[in-house]
């Protein structure tokens, strides 16, 4: 667990912070991060980083932290999946001499640490319900108290938050308190997945070889064109932490192999993104083909689930019954009479299209 100052990076290499323009590439996705960062860091509210598990989060709330005017203070990251639910508490407000059996001193917690700093909560989905309450106590007025004290104490952080859940959903489950949601989601920002900014791949891809050739003390060559052709082919299900542990193994054992066996390793189930890569990337026309492909995957799987009867289809997926028709024409996807047509389920061919009975029950 660290304490103090901690400097993160893309998600967490062994080195220092890269460059900005490693952090945030070309891509008009982490352009609008950049946008949000800027004008956000600034004013001291809460701060929630949404995103799959591997994209950076860490590092973003670390650039929070140094363009806002609590860079000064310290930035106390608190993992909290990696904290068992029993000591989490002593961990962020401390305790005080004799609370608990073990408690020869006393301990200042994280939020101590933190004062006219930064304080990241990681994955705060993990904390338990009863913890939820002090966090939004400490938001609602800057106090806490310390386990085994008698008072309250006054802090002034900055408390930026991270998660790869769906809040909305852990609120409607009763797992999340929606009181302590509204409170930390005052500015939300979505942090992309690697295969939605895939322009961004070949730069962050160099700086890892750069890091890790020196790391290593070797001189690690350029991936050819073929192999980076593959990479950006690839979906990333790992995100960055994924590219880095790929690049770090090519660095260490120096051979193009290590990385085209571990991607043709990888389960198939994932998007194929079909890019050439000769220096230049259409973000916008990967994306949309990327979208497409996994709008007719989901759409046919929900119709199987709800035995092709495409009302219920539309209400699962939450869309109209006229927007779901739309899609299936435009994905190609099979009628219900050709459900049991293994060969006619190819995406992407609108001549297997039959209009059922529009009229059909829900």
């Amino acid at each position: 667990m660290e304490t103090g100052t901690t400097r993160s990076s893309l998600p967490a290499t062994d080195s220092d912070v890269p460059p900005e323009e490693v952090i945030f590439g070309v891509s008009p996705a982490m352009a609008e991060v950049r946008r949000v960062i800027e004008r956000a860091a600034g004013v001291n509210v809460p701060v929630l980083l949404n995103g799959e598990s591997g994209t950076g989060k860490d590092l973003l709330a670390n650039m929070f932290h140094q363009y806002s005017g609590a860079r000064n203070g310290n930035f106390v990251k608190v993992n909290c999946p990696a904290i068992p639910g029993n000591l989490l508490e002593s961990e962020l407000f401390g305790y005080e001499r004799g609370a608990f059996t073990g408690a020869y001193a006393v301990k200042p917690g994280r939020v101590e640490q933190a004062n006219a700093g930064t304080l990241f909560l990681d994955e705060i989905s993990e904390l338990d319900y009863d913890l939820q309450a002090k966090i939004l106590q400490l938001l609602q007025d800057g106090t806490y108290m310390r386990i085994g004290g008698q008072e309250m104490r006054q802090t002034k952080v900055r408390l930026v938050c991270a998660t790869n859940r769906d809040l909305h959903a852990e609120v409607s489950q009763g797992t999340f308190r929606q009181d302590l949601y509204y409170r930390i989601a005052v500015i939300t920002v979505r942090t992309p997945a690697l295969r939605e900014r895939m322009a961004d791949l070949p730069v962050i891809t160099d700086y890892f070889i750069r890091t890790y050739s020196d790391k290593y003390n070797t001189k690690a060559k350029p991936l050819p064109t073929a192999v980076m052709n593959e990479m950006l082919r690839y979906h990333w299900p790992g995100n960055i932490r994924e590219l880095q542990n790929l690049i770090r193994r090519y660095v260490i054992l120096g051979t193009a192999d290590s990385i085209l066996t571990e991607l043709c390793a990888q389960p198939k189930d994932g998007i194929s993104l079909d890019v050439e890569f000769d220096g230049q990337v259409s973000l916008r026309k990967v994306t949309r083909d990327a979208v497409r492909k996994l709008e007719a995957k989901l759409i046919l799987k929900v119709l199987k689930a709800n035995n092709w009867n495409r009302r219920k289809t539309a209400k699962a997926l939450k869309i109209s019954y006229r927007a779901l028709l739309y899609k299936i024409r435009e994905a190609g996807l099979p009628s219900r009479t050709q459900q049991r047509s293994p060969e006619k389920l190819e995406l992407g061919t609108p001549d297997n299209l039959t209009v059922e009975n529009p009229t059909e029950e829900l």
